[in-house]
């Protein structure tokens, strides 16, 4: 099964994005990924069983193209999280301080919130997808969760002290 390469850009451009930018945290290098990405799918003459195993395998490739831009561009060049987090925009003010607390977590803990609560995948198909234990999945999301709950705890209790 092979999909029109357009149906499937309107489609998940937008949440391979995401996920690219989860790993990178540069839209540039973001938009290249996800560009890469779509590449190889048009180029490559591969037989899927349906849209879902086509969907398991454009966000495989985009986080696999993340990660090596992200080799590439951390041997160049280093840009701080303040410069990033000025060029987020966000809905509304809750979800710019999530967006703050989510990036100061480490790259790995980033990734599985990101494809846990965003693109709604499961453990077992991140684990395929990262190349990792379910056990190692877990246990990421576990370590995020509660850094997220400390950090935003922290958070609260400083504005209840104002």
């Amino acid at each position: 099964m092979q999909l029109d390469t357009e149906y499937l850009m309107a489609k998940y451009q937008k949440n391979l994005y995401l996920a690219a930018y989860s790993v990178l945290q540069n839209q540039a290098d973001a938009q290249d990924a996800v560009q890469s990405t779509f590449l190889k799918y048009y180029q490559k003459d591969m037989n899927f069983e349906n849209e879902e195993h086509i969907r398991r395998w454009l966000f495989r490739t985009v986080l696999n193209q993340a990660k090596d831009i992200r080799r590439a561009f951390w041997r160049r060049n280093r840009v701080s999280i303040d410069q990033i987090q000025e060029t987020a925009q966000h809905q509304d003010d809750q979800a710019h301080e999530l967006f703050n607390v989510i990036c100061s977590l480490p790259a790995q803990e980033r990734m599985v919130l990101q494809l846990y609560y965003y693109e709604n995948y499961s453990a077992p198909e991140m684990a395929e997808m990262l190349s990792i234990s379910e056990a190692a999945v877990r246990k990421r999301l576990s370590r995020a969760r509660q850094k997220l709950k400390e950090k935003l705890k922290g958070d609260w209790n400083d504005e209840q002290e104002e």
